[in-house]
């Protein structure tokens, strides 16, 4: 039986005065935030429903992230849009980087896999 959730929470620490627990949803906004601020990136790649309510104003900012959950182990899906004339490796490489330590850093999970697709170029035009 595989133990992975997308979705839920993450018991963090049982062994001080009580409990913390993730949502699974704040490691995405974590994750989208953090491959927002890498250089080459234009935006995050969703559904089509997250691409509507986007254009109605509404900012999901976990638009575009997976992340599986189990036992302290994060594995992140992430789908973006990169600016034209960027070398796709190093932005992608750099995207790992990023999601990677932020969700290291701000939650203390360990996560040893986050996968990027490349889901448009933007040409600037718009």
């Amino acid at each position: 039986m595989n133990n992975e959730q997308e979705t839920g929470e993450l018991v963090e620490d049982k062994k001080g005065i009580g409990e913390v627990r993730i949502a699974s949803d704040v490691v995405a906004v974590i994750a989208g935030l953090a491959a927002n601020e890498v250089e080459g990136v234009y935006s995050m790649a969703g559904n089509i429903t997250n691409e509507l309510i986007g254009k109605l104003g509404r900012k999901n900012m976990s638009k575009g992230v997976k992340v599986l959950l189990n036992e302290g182990i994060v594995r992140v899906d992430i789908a973006v849009n990169m600016k034209y004339g960027y070398s796709i490796p190093k932005v992608s490489k750099q995207v790992q980087e990023k999601v990677s330590q932020q969700i290291e850093n701000m939650t203390g999970l360990v996560v040893p896999e986050v996968n990027v697709r490349i889901a448009g170029v933007n040409l600037g035009n718009e």
